[in-house]
């Protein structure tokens, strides 16, 4: 069984990280550079980061951190924000990152999955789908930072992306963000199950319990978590080592650099 991957999510807001609650109340939370590198210390087997306000502000990444960034770590990392072609893509993986986060820019012009895809390899393109619960229990997608619902159903959608040539999926539940409350697990269970590319949950970790919950029930391959590692309350060496007492295969803490 491969190894499940623990990824530090880091929003940026203004070159801060930042975090909030169901995509709104959003608070400081420190340095993109030196959270990022303390992650990689700590033992994160990659990092994501999100410029949660390039598509809403019509701008793309602020390439200067991710620059600041590639020079200090040496794990895999994404960048999301603000992406809107193939140039963009280009820039930000010249700039040292390692995949690209598409959200919005997919769902207006599902072409550019597959035009990414096939520039850079399916394993450099990450498609975002941030899903929220409907009345009728079905789920939406919403682009623009959550800000907009794209009209769409997140299951079909996601189904398409990998038909596109995405290489993974990154599942946030809207419901659950921030609220550490654990992920939503039907959600995630049901993704899991109609796509063969991994699959990394997001929204609501506030415990190693619900990373165990996201990998083991929710058949994740990776577990995003924010506010319990920004904040102190769980260490990545903390949860990497009840994952393992729980039989969950992960990858060693490396000796810090």
């Amino acid at each position: 069984m491969l190894a499940r991957r623990i990824i530090p999510c880091l929003d940026v807001d203004a070159g801060r990280v930042v975090k909030g609650t169901n995509f709104v109340n959003i608070r400081d939370a420190g340095d993109p550079v030196e959270l990022g590198r303390r992650y990689y210390d700590e033992g994160a087997d990659e990092l994501v980061f999100l410029d949660i306000t390039a598509t809403h502000e019509q701008r793309k990444t602020m390439l200067e951190w991710v620059r600041r960034v590639a020079r200090s770590i040496f794990i895999p990392f994404t960048v999301g924000g603000g992406i809107q072609s193939l140039d963009d893509m280009r820039e930000l993986l010249r700039a040292g990152a390692d995949k690209v986060s598409i959200n919005s820019a997919a769902i207006k012009n599902p072409d550019l999955v597959r035009e990414g895809a096939r520039a850079f390899g399916s394993q450099c393109i990450i498609v975002a789908v941030d899903a929220k619960r409907r009345q009728d229990d079905s789920w939406g997608v919403f682009t623009h930072g959550g800000r907009r619902d794209a009209g769409s159903d997140a299951l079909q959608w996601i189904v398409q992306a990998e038909e596109l040539g995405a290489g993974e999926i990154l599942l946030t539940s809207m419901d659950r963000d921030g609220t550490q409350d654990g992920y939503d697990l039907d959600l995630l269970g049901r993704v899991s199950e109609l796509v063969r590319i991994p699959v990394i949950a997001s929204g609501g970790a506030g415990s190693p319990r619900h990373l165990l919950e996201g990998l083991r029930d929710g058949k994740a391959d990776a577990v995003l978590a924010a506010s319990i590692f920004h904040y102190g309350k769980h260490s990545i060496a903390e949860v990497k080592d009840y994952l393992s007492r729980h039989g969950i295969p992960i990858r060693p803490i490396r000796e810090a650099s």
